[in-house]
């Protein structure tokens, strides 16, 4: 907040700031409006992708305050955590946060949680366990499990944004991470109309359609040879790339998994290094029956996108540095921060439209040039005469571009 208000120029005092994030803001409104038209149109053919984010924090006072796992620390940490969806452009690659929000633990989730991990405390041993199903447990449909109480957030922000987006554009697939690739998540996905895009574990349980003949009593054999280490008949291979001594093999096939219900359109890619016969897969599944493999495979390489955005966010505009405690204050301080990478974004385009040749614009140099520009405004207020206009525009082209990786042609002007 003091960092804003010493930036912030005539009118943004440190009292001024505070009081902007003690006031009620509609931002998912101020997303849409302010990056409808320049960054998406109704030609391009774009999907959502969502993520969860963390960020560290310490003290026992931030509203939601809890310990969530952290993928880049390997263990839990304390924290907070926010469920951020964002609309990427296939044929620009380029990703925009639209909708943000934190994730508050209930009392229900915190003793959920808690059943969970009593649960997977070491059983009985084998030798005393008697063999079978236990007494009185009965079978329980996979669809109609009961799903986790963190995926309750998905259907709802997808449902808000696909409202508010509906004028204008079209989605059709959802793509998240390797953490949502279960079943729960794809029944979650269905009823907002969008076709689920993730990651399955390497070890997956896949298995091929039963094409047997039917024994003549009983259901119907569904599930017929399991699916190992991506090897899939020459039939289902789609290509076929050598680079080098690297081999790399596209397979494309519809297979089942005994934790969803219908049959998973999957696509793996097997990469083989033939130098020291070291052999790696990926798993990719999607509900769409009709979407091509190279567009799947393009779809999820594109997710990563989102994964640049957080990456901005703390880095450069203060997700992982801000200090508010309060519900509002901390909604505000996260959707500024995501807020901020979108006007960044903005920025670069612009910049890259007026000038093809500077092809290369990264955030730090947009903050160098910010930077470099109230330095020299700043300076001339304390001369006694104002500098003649061609003056004053040279000043500002050599000192703003002084602090740049990158030497920019003409300079953007932030006043």
């Amino acid at each position: 907040m003091l960092g804003i208000s010493r930036w912030a120029g005539k009118g943004g005092s440190y009292r001024t700031v505070q009081r902007w994030f003690a006031t009620v803001l509609p931002w998912a409104m101020l997303f849409w409006v302010f990056l409808r038209q320049p960054v998406h149109g109704p030609a391009e053919v774009s999907f959502v992708a969502g993520d969860a984010v963390i960020v560290t924090q310490a003290g026992q006072h931030p509203h939601g305050l809890a310990r969530f796992f952290a993928s880049l620390y390997g263990t839990p940490v304390p924290g907070l955590a926010f469920c951020t969806l964002s609309l990427v452009s296939v044929q620009t690659r380029r990703s925009c946060p639209r909708r943000i929000a934190q994730v508050v633990r209930s009392d229900a989730e915190k003793a959920a949680r808690k059943a969970q991990a009593a649960a997977k405390q070491p059983k009985l041993a084998a030798a005393t366990r008697r063999p079978g199903r236990p007494k009185g447990r009965k079978h329980t449909h996979k669809a109609a499990a009961t799903r986790p109480l963190e995926l309750v957030r998905i259907p709802a922000l997808l449902t808000a944004l696909l409202q508010l987006m509906a004028p204008v554009l079209s989605v059709t697939s959802l793509v998240l991470a390797g953490h949502f690739g279960n079943h729960h998540t794809l029944q979650r996905a269905r009823p907002c109309g969008l076709h689920r895009i993730a990651k399955l574990r390497g070890d997956a349980a896949l298995s091929c359609p039963s094409t047997g003949p039917y024994a003549g009593r009983g259901p119907r054999r569904q599930y017929g040879p399991k699916v190992a280490d991506a090897h899939l008949p020459v039939p289902d291979r789609k290509e076929t790339r050598v680079e080098g001594h690297i081999e790399t093999r596209r397979y494309q096939r519809q297979l089942h998994h005994k934790e969803c219900t219908p049959p998973l359109h999957v696509v793996m890619i097997a990469k083989t290094n033939w130098r020291p016969q070291a052999r790696a897969h990926v798993v990719l599944f999607s509900s769409d029956w009709a979407l091509a493999s190279a567009a799947l495979v393009n779809y999820y390489s594109l997710r990563c996108q989102i994964e640049l955005n957080c990456r901005d966010a703390k880095q450069d505009w203060g997700l992982e540095d801000f200090m508010q405690v309060t519900p509002m204050g901390v909604t505000h301080a996260a959707h500024l921060s995501l807020f901020m990478v979108n006007v960044a974004s903005c920025l670069r385009a612009d910049g890259h439209a007026r000038e093809p040749d500077y092809s290369v614009l990264s955030v730090l140099d947009l903050q160098a040039d910010c930077r470099g520009y109230k330095y020299v405004e700043e300076t001339i207020k304390m001369l006694p005469e104002k500098p003649e206009p061609v003056l004053l525009a040279k000043l500002l082209k050599q000192v703003a571009g002084l602090g740049r990786i990158h030497a920019a042609q003409p300079s953007f002007s932030f006043s």
